[in-house]
């Protein structure tokens, strides 16, 4: 018998791929529990199976693959034995998930209250008023400004971790007790990605709710991990608390892992390289104007003043955060857009 102490207690599951692949199983023989007010980190190269696991614990397992071993008890209830219609009670009411790009989950033609309200309507028998009260609520708590505003939105007219904090809405707007995580921040910036960490972390605190997180960023592993598992080609190759998996990994691919993260201190380069100057710009800007959708005309400076220039056999990084105007400059340089003013010169134009 599974443990109902336990969240989540996966246990020698196996589910087979299709005939003709690399390898018979997708997952084989993996076991590992999650806990109420514990958040465990599932890690590993793409194809490792870690999403895999994700969508066969919330019944949405492709139907080419197949569970073929094993058990997934959901507080002490196998879900692999449960109906379809089990599994559509239990998912959002006792297990939610959150998915990796908001953008292809959410409904591009529903206001972001509309798509919430559905759990809502679905699960429980709260009136209208009483539910939007409830999103309303839910919106405040992952802190999203102007809740009312966001509530009437669509999804595009949001920024990226805007949605993001909405697909965490929908996910906890009723409180489940596991909440699976498929790699939410690997589309955003860094600063966003730390604060949609950092709200992860604080609801599953307040909530005592159980957290599957999958990712291959061990930057994220050490910032919210409990524990940590990993899976090599389908295979649980080593579990263990956060701060030993890290430091004082057991297992050769762990190792190889963790020294596979760049380092944020730059090898030396000496200095600049000397040679021909093939890209060049003199205060590149673009500015867009304009109203859609029947809202007030307005004014965006998405680059200002550029300047920078590049010689052969060199690597420039344009790093900032989203909206910064980092892809606006490489369409102006590549044409792709026409820049409202200044230059870009190709090649050494003293040389002409």
């Amino acid at each position: 018998m599974a443990d109902p102490k336990h969240v989540l207690e996966v246990r020698d599951l196996s589910v087979a791929l299709p005939r003709g692949g690399d390898r018979d199983f997708a997952v084989e023989k993996v076991s590992f529990t999650v806990n109420p007010g514990e958040i465990v980190c599932l890690v590993g190269e793409s194809g490792s199976g870690k999403s895999v696991i994700a969508f066969t614990v919330m019944g949405l397992l492709a139907k080419a693959l197949k569970p073929t071993g094993g058990g997934i008890f959901l507080q002490g209830e196998n879900v692999l034995d449960a109906s379809e219609a089990r599994l559509r009670e239990l998912r959002c009411s006792r297990m939610s998930m959150i998915f990796q790009e908001p953008m292809t989950a959410l409904n591009p033609v529903m206001t972001c209250g509309q798509q919430i309200d559905e759990v809502l309507a679905t699960h429980t028998k709260l009136d209208a008023a009483a539910r939007k009260a409830k999103i309303i609520g839910i919106l405040a708590r992952v802190k999203l400004p102007e809740p009312e505003r966001i509530y009437a939105s669509y999804p595009h007219q949001l920024s990226g971790g805007q949605r993001q904090r909405i697909m965490i809405a929908m996910a906890l707007v009723l409180d489940p007790v596991l909440l699976i995580a498929d790699e939410p921040t690997t589309a955003l910036d860094v600063t966003t990605q730390a604060e949609i960490l950092k709200l992860i972390k604080e609801l599953q605190t307040s909530q005592g709710t159980g957290v599957l997180f999958i990712t291959h960023d061990f930057g994220v592993v050490a910032e919210i991990a409990d524990r940590v598992a990993v899976l090599r080609w389908g295979e649980l190759v080593e579990m263990g608390p956060t701060e030993q998996i890290l430091s004082r990994p057991a297992h050769a691919y762990t190792k190889m892992l963790i020294s596979s993260v760049p380092s944020i201190h730059p090898r030396h380069r000496g200095v600049r390289l000397e040679g021909t100057t093939v890209l060049r710009t003199e205060k590149l800007g673009k500015t867009y104007s304009g109203a859609a959708f029947f809202q007030r005309a307005r004014t965006v400076k998405a680059a200002v003043d550029v300047d920078l220039d590049i010689r052969r056999g060199e690597t420039l990084g344009i790093v900032g955060e989203s909206g910064s105007g980092k892809s606006t400059v490489a369409r102006c340089i590549a044409r792709l857009i026409d820049p409202s003013e200044g230059h870009v010169f190709l090649g050494d134009p003293t040389a002409r």
